[in-house]
């Protein structure tokens, strides 16, 4: 055997093995085998194309494996096409067993369909199969007589499979329980009777049909716990007299500092006529002086008008003790 014999069959195994690489990665020969005792009835070519269609394989036969074994008819098609879309297999065959089993009837597209809206189907089967309890914060009314009445609650609901898509969420059921708490505490006439009957408050949150439109179904709403909070009422009647209070002082506060200025302007104006007055007093001497001048007044009449003056001057002073002091 010559040196070229041995060169082409090392080169004919070195080709065989990666040949038979190849093979192994693109044919999940284990896969298929498994299957196949499992009584899943999936082809080589199958598997080889989904390989091509960038699919993992045992995504797609392992959840069909538990399928098959549970009963369900699902092909491989289905689960390639959900798969692809982006959908959780193995959620929605978990979902489809468990809902089989619950006599609850849930088709596969149905199933896909809640599981590419972003549910958790699965959690949605076990949610209708053992319902889930749902807890309100505490919510806070005021009844008639203005006493606040504090309330917390526990809603009792099961998912509704045929509206779990496009369904509303726990959000609105919390949302809408707690304004049927405020609307009937808000319509007592009284908080005691609120507190006497609790449930009250349940019976008319469920005579309004708070679960439609929503993903669940409202089986039972139960009060947990009732609490009396703050006077309301009294507490908007204590601001509301403050803030009475602080228009008054204002009002007032505007009428005194209108009364001084308006006194001011009384001030101003006596000193205004005063001046009128010293005024027409200078030209007094003037005149009498211009009356001396012309011949109208003679030495006599003045010295008889400076007496008259000085009596009347003296008359002032005793009917009026107050002026002589004032002037000593």
């Amino acid at each position: 055997m010559g040196e070229t014999t041995i060169v082409s069959i090392v080169i004919i195994a070195v080709l065989a093995i990666i040949f038979i690489a190849l093979f192994f990665r693109f044919v999940p020969v284990g896969l298929w085998i498994t299957a196949y005792f499992s009584g899943v009835k999936v082809g080589i070519g199958n598997l080889v194309g989904m390989r091509l269609r960038r699919v993992v394989p045992s995504y797609i036969i392992t959840p069909l494996i538990k399928a098959t074994k549970a009963g369900l008819k699902i092909s491989t098609d289905e689960l390639e096409a959900h798969y692809l879309a982006g959908g959780n297999i193995n959620l929605v065959v978990d979902a489809l067993i468990a809902a089989q089993r619950a006599n609850i009837d849930l088709e596969f597209e149905q199933a896909a369909a809640i599981d590419l809206a972003g549910r958790n189907v699965f959690e949605a089967v076990q949610v209708s199969v053992n319902p889930k309890v749902i807890e309100t914060p505490i919510i806070a009314g005021v009844a008639m007589d203005g006493i606040e009445v504090k309330a917390k609650a526990k809603v009792t609901v099961r998912a509704n499979i045929e509206r779990l898509v496009g369904g509303a969420g726990e959000e609105t059921i919390i949302a809408r329980v707690g304004e049927g708490i405020v609307t009937t505490v808000g319509s007592a006439p009284k908080h005691s009777i609120v507190l006497e009957n609790p449930d009250s408050i349940s019976q008319t949150i469920l005579r309004k049909g708070l679960d439609s439109g929503t993903a669940f179904e409202i089986l039972s709403i139960d009060i947990a716990d009732v609490d009396v909070g703050r006077n309301i009422g009294a507490k908007l009647q204590a601001d509301q007299a403050i803030a009475d209070k602080k228009i008054a002082q204002a009002k007032a506060e505007e009428r005194r500092a209108f009364a001084v200025a308006q006194e001011q302007e009384m001030l101003a104006e006596v000193q205004r006529m005063r001046a009128k007055v010293v005024e027409a007093e200078s030209e007094v001497p003037l005149a009498i002086a211009e009356a001396f001048k012309k011949g109208n007044l003679g030495v006599m009449d003045y010295y008889q008008m400076q007496n008259i003056k000085s009596d009347t001057a003296m008359r002032d002073s005793i009917a009026n003790p107050t002026i002589q002091n004032e002037n000593e």
